[in-house]
C-alpha cells in the first residue's frame, strides 16, 4: 500500500470520527491505568460496569491500598482473571506511591515496570492519558492492519513498528483509536461489514465482500 492511499484512509476515518477516544470510562490517568489493566481479556463494557462503582469507593493509589486486595476483588469479581488483576493493581499502587509521588508516569520504561503493564498497556496510557503518538496493537488493530494492507506484520510488535513508520504524522496521535473502533464495529473478525465500510474502496483485502447487516442498511 502506498503513502497516498494510507493518507486517504486516515482522512476518511477522521471525517467519520473527528475526535476518537477510548470507550473505557475514566477521569484521571490513574483511573485509566486501572481500567486498561482490568480490560485484558475482558470487554470495555464489563470493565466500565465494574469501575462505575469501584471509582466511587476509591480512585487514587492510596485509597486502593486502603481498600486492599480483598476489598478490590469485591468490585471486580465479574471480570476475568480478577484475582491476578487485583494483586497487580495493589502492587502497582504501592510502586506509584513509592517511586512516583502517587502519579502515573508518562514514561514507557517506568510504566512497563508496573505489575500487569506490558507494552500494549503502556502505549494506551501514553497515547490516551498523555497525548503521545503511540499505537497500541490489540487483536482488532492487528486484524485491520493485515487485512486492509495498511501495515501487515507477522506479530503485534511488527505491526506496531510498521504503523509508526507508515501512518502520516498528522494522524498518528488518533490512529490507535480509529483502527480499534474500525476493527471492533466494522472490520470484524467473522462477518466484516464491508458494505458499510468508509474505506471500502481503499482496502486491499482480496476477500472483501458487500455484506451488510441491519446496522448498515439493506
Amino acid at each position: 500500500m502506498n503513502r497516498n492511499k494510507r493518507a486517504q484512509i486516515f482522512s476518511l476515518l477522521r471525517q467519520h470520527n473527528p475526535a476518537p477516544t477510548t470507550e473505557l470510562h475514566y477521569s484521571s490517568p490513574f483511573e485509566l491505568l486501572v481500567s486498561v489493566v482490568l480490560s485484558a481479556q475482558a470487554t470495555d463494557v464489563s470493565v466500565n460496569k465494574a469501575t462505575e462503582t469501584l471509582f466511587k469507593a476509591a480512585n487514587t493509589p492510596l485509597q486502593f491500598i486502603e481498600l486492599g486486595i480483598g476489598g478490590l476483588k469485591q468490585y471486580i469479581r465479574s471480570i476475568g482473571l480478577y484475582n491476578t488483576k487485583a494483586e497487580n493493581i495493589i502492587k502497582t499502587c504501592h510502586i506509584l506511591l513509592r517511586d512516583h509521588a502517587g502519579e502515573v508516569p508518562a514514561d514507557r520504561e517506568a510504566l512497563e515496570q508496573l505489575p500487569g503493564v506490558g507494552r500494549k498497556t503502556a502505549n494506551v496510557i501514553l497515547n490516551t492519558a498523555f497525548g503521545q503518538p503511540t499505537i497500541a496493537v490489540d487483536t482488532h488493530i492487528f486484524r485491520v492492519s493485515n487485512r486492509t494492507g495498511l501495515a501487515p506484520g507477522k506479530n503485534v510488535l511488527e505491526v506496531e513498528q510498521r504503523l509508526l513508520k507508515f501512518v502520516p504524522e498528522e494522524y498518528k496521535k488518533d490512529a490507535h483509536h480509529w483502527l480499534i473502533l474500525h476493527g471492533r464495529y466494522t472490520c470484524t473478525a467473522r462477518k466484516p461489514k464491508c458494505g458499510g465500510c468508509v474505506i471500502y474502496d481503499l482496502c486491499e483485502w482480496k476477500e472483501k465482500t458487500t455484506f451488510r447487516d441491519d446496522e448498515t442498511g439493506p
